[in-house]
């Protein structure tokens, strides 16, 4: 046993040999920027942390009983240099904690434009930022490249050095948009538009996910995170276009539908608007879209908001219908001729008949008796 624990501290870094921090290990200037934070915080933390551990062995080493040189005061109860330290530790780490968490809140918000591309390169005056709208399905990502013409699934091609800006949505389920290396986490909410500005650094590859429990299908929900040169992603789009399958409102419908272990896709030409139409809930052909539905609101209501027919043709909640098909009934609504018959899986199991010409078959136990039990005293039939 004691051998075992002497070898424990050998076996461990082998046993996490095959861990990847991704997030420690950042491509992404954002992402690095939130690596620091992270990293800020903790020493900030163990600056308290250590010294109560250190001083808690000490202490217990030099007021020990068998110590000779051990001072005992019983009157004993107040130290001011004491009660400054303990007080005023912990104030300064609160206070340099909120100055970074003040700061960084704003510095790295997820819909402020990026001001650099890092540390030591800023932003062009000219430079146009790569738009990537993105779309979580059921379990799959779609990622569109409207300026390009192009789309995948479940690939994420970004050139290096290249500012991007995400447009996040989704069309059933609440998400979250998470490429560890590239920038933090980011929900995607249905019928809403989320934003992300990213830039990555580096050529590599890595894995992005969801890390919001989205049913069945979630363990498989990732993409594949691809930083190229400039040069690789142009021949990247090359490809893509060159692969002849057009992303139309009838493709769109199949891809919203559930589906798990989807492979890689990809998609060119590309029909406009079909991100907008996720986010209006119109992917279906012949049903109306939110924004047309509030735009006929706002004239109806003349434009005020306190107005009774603001809102009226726009059901929210649980009242929203669904991205495709009609809402479905409640079975407390529905009538007897419309639910319809099912197995009665509650019905108690008729035991087998006794076996009568065996007496002691072991289907006799489970029976109970069969003439009524003669009354308390009353004489009993002679056995025959």
């Amino acid at each position: 046993m004691k051998r075992a624990f002497g070898l424990a501290p050998l076996v461990l870094p082998f046993l996490l040999g095959g861990c990847n921090m991704v997030t420690m290990n950042p491509t992404g200037d954002i992402a690095l920027q939130q690596r620091n934070l992270i990293l800020f915080s903790v020493a900030v933390m163990l600056l308290i942390i250590v010294p109560v551990m250190v001083l808690t062995v000490v202490f217990a080493y030099r007021y020990r009983s068998s110590n000779p040189n051990k001072v005992y005061d019983p009157n004993f109860d107040h130290s001011t240099t004491l009660e400054l330290v303990i007080w005023s530790c912990p104030l300064l780490i609160i206070i340099a904690l909120s100055a970074v968490t003040w700061t960084s809140t704003h510095l790295l918000d997820p819909f402020r434009p990026l001001e650099r591309i890092s540390a030591d390169k800023p932003i062009p005056a000219d430079t146009k930022p790569l738009i990537v709208q993105v779309v979580a399905l059921d379990w799959k990502w779609l990622f569109i490249y409207p300026d390009l013409g192009v789309a995948t699934v479940n690939e994420l091609a970004l050139p290096v050095d290249v500012p991007v800006r995400f447009l996040i949505t989704s069309t059933d389920q609440f998400n979250t948009f998470y490429a560890p290396t590239l920038a933090g986490m980011i929900y995607a909410m249905p019928t809403m538009r989320s934003e992300l500005n990213a830039v990555l650094n580096k050529p590599g590859e890595s894995w992005g996910y969801s890390g919001n429990y989205t049913g069945r299908g979630y363990s498989d929900m990732r993409f594949k995170l691809r930083g190229v040169e400039t040069a690789d992603f142009e021949r990247w789009v090359a490809e893509v276009k060159a692969s002849g399958n057009s992303l139309d409102l009838p493709k769109m419908l199949e891809l919203v539908k559930p589906s798990e272990k989807v492979p890689v896709m990809r998609f060119a030409p590309v029909q406009e608007g079909l991100f907008d139409r996720a986010v209006n809930r119109c992917i279906e052909p012949g049903k109306p879209c939110m924004i047309d539905i509030m735009r006929q609101d706002m004239q109806a209501g003349g434009g005020n908001p306190h107005d009774s027919h603001m809102g009226h043709g726009m059901p929210s909640g649980r009242e929203a219908e669904p991205l495709t098909g009609e809402r479905a009934k409640p079975a407390l609504q529905k009538a007897p001729q419309e639910k319809g018959t099912s197995p009665n899986v509650t019905k108690p199991v008729q035991p087998e008949p006794p076996g009568q010409l065996k007496p002691g078959d072991p289907k006799n136990r489970d029976q109970s008796a069969t003439d009524p039990l003669p009354a308390i005293c009353a004489p009993r039939s002679p056995r025959a």
